[in-house]
């Protein structure tokens, strides 16, 4: 196993490949969640919740990354196995909190999956960095200095340094479960100003629009129904679903 590697296996539960059915997630919970903010990629935004998630939370810096396409990731990392409800909740926890001024679609909230990777290709799917997605187009995990530059070309034009990807990740730390809780209660109370964005209503029958849709209905029922969530943002996520079912299609 490689130093990278490593890392991956220590702050995520695997690495670049899919983990076994006995894998290190344990009990079947997330280890790992993504958010992606594309279409354009905004650093001051996304700098905002990375540094937010620090000062005003306590928790630990997340990973940087940037896409390959046309944004930026954040990965956080969990020390033990969350369901992916709970781990969704602090995804759009963190999203109306920081980002909640921001249109929908530019946005990806997505707990990490081993399914991922077995559909890589898909609408929905986010894989952790590096990886080449064009001959000249790598993602990678990036220092916070360097993360402004990349706002115009969020990609590397070359593999990165493994070794160098490796350094970035050893100094970051897992979330603890009792700080998440704690984070938790803290976003729980939301400015009342706050509001999800709405859902995109596809157009039936679109599949470039149809797979995010339904992605984004299963994370806000996971948020709505779990009762671990605080209720403030089981309301919002609620909000959220009658927008998209009672918006007029186009």
């Amino acid at each position: 196993m490689t130093r990278l590697q490593a890392e991956l296996q220590r702050l995520y539960g695997f690495s670049q490949t899919p983990p076994s059915d006995a894998d290190a997630n344990g009990n079947g919970g997330l280890r790992a969640a993504a958010l992606e903010l594309s279409a354009p990629a905004d650093w001051q935004a996304m700098g905002q919740l990375w540094r937010g998630v620090q000062a005003d939370l306590g928790l630990p810096a997340p990973a940087i990354a940037v896409s390959g396409r046309n944004g930026y990731q954040l990965w956080f990392s969990f020390a033990q196995p969350l369901p992916a409800s709970r781990a969704a909740a602090f995804l759009e926890a963190l999203r109306l909190r920081y980002l909640g001024d921001l249109a929908a679609g530019r946005l990806a909230c997505l707990p990490a999956r081993a399914e991922a990777y077995a559909d890589a290709d898909g609408a929905d799917a986010l894989t952790l960095p590096p990886q080449q997605l064009t001959p000249e187009r790598w993602s990678a995990f990036v220092a916070p200095d360097l993360a402004p530059v990349f706002a115009e070309e969020p990609w590397l034009d070359t593999a990165p340094g493994m070794e160098g990807q490796a350094d970035l990740l050893m100094r970051l730390e897992s979330i603890q479960s009792a700080d998440l809780g704690v984070a938790l209660k803290r976003l729980g109370g939301l400015p009342a100003a706050v509001t999800p964005a709405p859902v995109p209503v596809p157009v039936p029958g679109d599949a470039a629009t149809d797979a995010p849709m339904q992605q984004a209905r299963r994370f806000l029922l996971a948020v709505m129904n779990d009762e671990s969530v605080a209720l403030a943002l089981r309301i919002e996520a609620a909000k959220a679903l009658l927008t998209a079912c009672c918006s007029p299609r186009p």
